[in-house]
Formats: structure tokens, C-alpha cells, sequence
């Protein structure tokens, strides 16, 4: 499309409706009322779209990485709010090339989590598809493909005609058990040109149920019913598939206790009498769920965390249940169940036999935390587990937080308390920069007010976004812990080395930094961040707490001790 050609479909597209239209229509038929979206040349048809779509709410971001985190963060922050209605899929659009590898690395942690993006990305016009010669800002040989193994389905649209139920297709994926992200790409020229297509209102998505096979069923409630000391591991399938009151019945019904991987904090209350929280990191809790004579795993695949680093040796039975068929059995034999957690507890709270409360179950969940609280007590560590505290105290109930991938959120991981405070990590994929982005986009979702928690290395990667809070009034509150480094990476560096490299930073004034951006600033202390963060939550729109501090992490109880 040559410049005045493409000039003439541009003023034309002011005029009547365009493919970027049939793109929003699609979106607002299948429930979205939010899209995060940073323009680029090829995607002009989309924001057009948007602009005259007021019912739609668009969110800005100033890096395509932090804006696949924020779309990663709505679309948590209502699976958190509204567990039992549709599947909150949310929309994120970004522009060819550039624009779109960067989302990358954060559609990597959304698959690693299961949380359900349509990432939607323009691409040169149809002609130059494929050539990768013909010279076009920002085209790529093969865009599609640098995403096959990313996300969960990739969809391309080469003709306007095809909008419609191709988004759909890419809805009901992302939608369909185990949840993830998808990515749609759309060439510019289908965005631009008029189209004769009414305009698109009846578009419904009906993702597939993930049922379990009734034999499975009856194995496992065979296995559980005869079982003397069945325990459960709850991961983040059971929180995907809004299946906590599930879980709680199941477990009250089996007098089982209840451990929760690091993804599946929330599944199960923190205070009841048969949590064993989630400590897995403690050696005491690996023992705990390897004496299991039978096992329940709901919504994990035992991973590298989960599994205490694949210390865990299970001497007695285990029972998956997990909706992505790839991770059954991927690391302990198990009667293998492929299914989403919800619809499986339901069968089989109809199959097993309630026992009577004879507090055995409860007093060795005490017995349990009574040995971790031990082990910690015996480490120099007191500071660290006083600033959790505080930091927790300070929330206001229901207050949902992101944490990045700092030495106090890998305290969080295992010790938060998530009654009343839902926390959402990275780390399903690890990867820094998560905190604030995603913090935006649960305000966005919620209203806030929002906990973000950062360390300093980390808060560089999204410090722009301080922008974006500003320009949408998000409330979010940014705590930046500040010890002048990588500090994990310094304490890893450092254990195995006896060194660390690379891991000291210059960084800046942060407090100075937000205030550049007009964003209200604290600089706290180890002994008043609790008050302080109390008060930056209770101020609407974003604000910053600095927290200078140097935490230390717990020992590796998984090597031993």
C-alpha cells in the first residue's frame, strides 16, 4: 500500500466502519470492557476503533512488556474478585515487530501461571507476509513464530471476514481449561480498509468444560476413603478454577490437611485449624507431604518449587488432578487425573466418606508449624519476618497485592497471609519487573487501593509506569525495598561463590524520582514502613514508600539442616 493509497483508506476510515472496528465490536460482544493498548504505526485501524468505541475502557502502559504484565494483573485481579462467572479474559494490543516481541518475556509468566491474555498484535500488510524482504517498518520473517512456544494458541487473520470467529477461537482458548495466554496477529491493511460486514453484536464464547473421567473418580475416591493420613497440596489450579470452597468442604470432609504451592496461596483459609500454609520451602513441610499415604495434588505440577526443589520423595500414593495434560506425571508417578480441579472436588465430594472431627489432623498441622516456627526462630531473622508482618498488617481488608521477584516477596511466597489479602507473584516464570505493572492493572480492574512491592533492581524495569499511574489515576501503592542491589542474586552469588558479580547498582533518588512524576513519596524505615505504607493506602492514586533495607533470606532447608 503505497503512502497516498494508504492516506486515502485513512480519511476514508473517518467515515464509515473499518476493520479495526470489527476487532472491538468482537471484544465488547464476548464481555471485554477493558483492553490494555500501546499504539504503533501498523495498529492505527485498532485505536481508531477504540477511540470511537467510549464503552470501552483503554489502558495505556510506556513499555509493551509492562503492559502484557498489567493485561496479566486485570485478568488475575478478577479471577480473584469473581471466581465463579465467566472466564475474565482480558485484551492487550500492541503494534508489529518491536512492540510485540517485547511482550514476550511477560506472556512467557502468563502461561507459566495459566492466566487467561489475548495478546492481539497488527502485522505488515497482507503481501509482505511471509518475504521478510520486502522492507516494511518492523516486519519479521516469521512473526507468529516467535510465539508458537510462548503462548498457548497463536491465530492469524488475513481477511476482515475472519475477525469475528477467530477472535472467538482465540477467546475460547485462553478461556478453556488450563487457562493461558493466546495471541492474535492482524495485518494492517484488514485494520484500514472499509468493510461491508454489519456490525458484530451476536459473537459468544463457550469454552469447553474439562471434565474428569468417572473411573478416575471412583480410583480416587477409593484411594482417598481408604487412606489413614490423606494430606492435600493445593496449587494455582484450584484459584484458576475459582474452586476454594471445593477444596474447603473436601478437606473438612477428609480431615485432610492442606498445603498450598507457592501459585496457590489463597486456595485454602491461612488460619484454618487444617492449613499447613505454605511453607515449602522448609524441609519440615517436604517430610510432611512425602508421609502422605495418599497424596491429593489439585491444579500443580509438582515443579521445581513445589517439589522443594525436587527433594520430595512421596512414600505413599498420589492423586494429580491437573488440566494441562503435559504436566500429569511429568515428575512423580500418580493416578493421573485430566481435569479442571473445580468439576473434579464436586464429583468427589459426592463419592467420599465424611469422617468425624478427632482433631488427629489438627494437631499435627500444629505440630507442623510449631517445627517451622522453630527452625526459623533459630536464624538470625527476626527483622525480616517483623517487616512481613507490617507490611501485612498495613493493608486494608480485601486489598489485593503484586510482588516482584525480591528477597521480601520470596518471604511472601511462604509466610503471607492471604485471608483478606489475595497476592499475585511472577513466580510462575521468574522474571523481574513484575510488581508495579501488574499492580496497575488489578487497580484497574478493582479500583484499588493496590499493594505493589519491588526491589530496587527490579523497579527499574518499570519506573516509566510511574507515568501511567499517573495519567489513569491508578491507586496503587509502590513499596521499593532498597538494598543497593540484585539482593537474591547477591545472596545465590554469594553462597555459591563466596562472592557475588554484577549484582551491586547505582541507582536513583526514588523518593525524587516519583515526585518527578508528581507521585507523592515516603522514605520509610525498617521500624515505621508498617504506618507508613497504612497511610500511602489510604491516599487515593498512586504513591511510593522507599524502604532502605538489607533482608536476608531463610536458610535452604532443602540442603539439609
Amino acid at each position: 500500500m503505497t503512502g497516498q493509497d494508504r492516506a486515502g483508506v485513512e480519511a476514508e476510515a473517518g467515515k464509515q466502519r473499518i476493520g479495526g472496528d470489527l476487532v472491538v465490536e468482537t471484544l465488547r460482544a464476548l464481555g471485554a470492557d477493558t483492553v490494555f493498548g500501546l499504539p504503533g504505526q501498523h495498529a492505527l485501524g485498532l485505536f481508531e476503533a477504540l477511540r470511537r468505541a467510549p464503552d470501552i475502557r483503554l489502558v495505556s502502559s510506556r513499555v509493551e512488556n509492562n503492559l502484557a504484565f498489567a493485561a496479566d494483573g486485570h485478568a488475575r485481579a478478577r479471577l480473584a474478585t469473581a471466581p465463579d462467572g465467566p472466564v475474565p479474559v482480558t485484551p492487550m494490543i500492541v503494534s508489529t515487530g518491536p512492540g510485540a516481541l517485547l511482550t514476550l518475556a511477560s506472556l512467557q509468566e502468563s502461561r507459566a501461571a495459566s492466566v487467561p491474555v489475548l495478546g492481539i498484535s497488527s502485522q505488515i500488510p497482507v503481501a509482505g507476509l511471509g518475504g521478510g524482504r520486502h522492507g516494511y517498518l518492523h516486519e519479521l520473517t516469521d512473526q507468529r513464530a516467535s510465539f508458537r512456544d510462548v503462548v498457548k494458541s497463536v491465530h492469524p487473520v488475513l481477511t476482515a471476514s475472519q475477525l469475528p470467529t477467530v477472535l472467538r477461537e482465540a477467546w475460547e482458548s485462553a478461556a478453556t481449561p488450563p487457562f493461558g495466554p493466546v495471541w492474535v496477529e492482524i495485518p494492517q491493511d484488514v485494520l484500514l480498509a472499509p468493510t461491508i460486514l454489519p456490525p458484530i453484536t451476536s459473537v459468544t464464547a463457550h469454552p469447553a468444560p474439562l471434565s474428569p473421567l468417572p473411573e478416575l473418580i471412583t480410583e480416587a475416591a477409593l484411594l482417598l476413603d481408604g487412606a489413614e493420613h490423606p494430606v492435600i497440596l493445593a496449587g494455582g489450579g484450584v484459584l484458576r478454577a475459582g474452586a476454594r470452597e471445593e477444596l474447603r468442604a473436601l478437606a473438612e470432609a477428609l480431615r485432610a490437611p492442606v498445603l498450598s504451592t507457592f501459585g496457590g496461596k489463597g486456595a485454602f483459609g491461612w488460619e484454618h485449624p487444617l492449613s499447613g500454609q505454605s511453607w515449602l520451602e522448609d524441609q519440615h513441610a517436604t517430610d510432611f507431604l512425602a508421609a502422605a499415604d495418599v497424596l491429593l495434588v489439585l491444579g500443580s505440577g509438582l515443579g521445581e518449587l513445589s517439589s522443594n526443589y525436587h527433594t520430595f520423595t512421596p512414600r505413599g500414593r498420589v492423586i494429580q488432578v491437573e488440566a494441562d495434560a503435559g504436566k500429569l506425571e511429568a515428575n512423580y508417578p500418580a493416578l493421573g487425573i485430566h481435569a479442571d480441579v473445580k468439576p473434579t472436588l464436586a464429583e468427589l465430594l459426592t463419592r467420599v466418606t465424611s469422617r468425624p472431627a478427632d482433631g488427629r489432623a489438627e494437631a499435627a498441622v500444629a505440630e507442623l508449624l510449631t517445627k517451622i516456627r522453630a527452625r526459623l526462630a533459630a536464624q538470625p531473622l527476626e527483622l525480616e519476618q517483623r517487616v512481613l508482618a507490617d507490611v501485612r498488617r498495613a493493608l486494608p481488608p480485601g486489598t489485593q497485592s503484586c510482588w516482584d521477584m525480591t528477597i521480601l516477596a520470596y518471604w511472601a511466597w511462604s509466610g503471607w497471609n492471604t485471608d483478606e489479602a489475595p497476592m499475585h507473584t511472577a513466580q510462575g516464570a521468574g522474571g523481574l519487573g513484575y510488581g508495579l505493572p501488574a499492580a496497575l492493572g488489578v487497580a484497574a480492574a478493582t479500583g484499588g487501593p493496590v499493594l505493589a512491592v519491588s526491589g530496587d533492581g527490579g523497579a527499574m524495569y518499570s519506573i516509566a509506569e510511574l507515568a501511567t499511574a499517573v495519567q489513569h489515576q491508578l491507586d496503587v501503592t509502590w513499596l521499593i525495598v532498597d538494598d543497593g542491589g540484585y539482593g537474591i542474586l547477591r545472596e545465590y552469588l554469594t553462597g555459591a561463590f563466596g562472592q557475588s558479580t554484577a549484582t551491586e547498582l547505582t541507582r536513583p533518588d526514588f523518593a525524587a524520582l516519583a515526585g518527578a512524576f508528581g507521585v507523592p513519596a515516603t522514605v520509610s524505615t525498617v521500624d515505621t514502613v508498617g504506618d507508613d505504607l497504612a497511610a500511602a493506602l489510604r491516599m487515593p492514586g498512586p504513591s511510593v514508600v522507599v524502604l532502605p533495607a538489607l533482608l536476608r533470606m531463610f536458610a535452604p532447608t532443602h540442603l539439609g539442616g
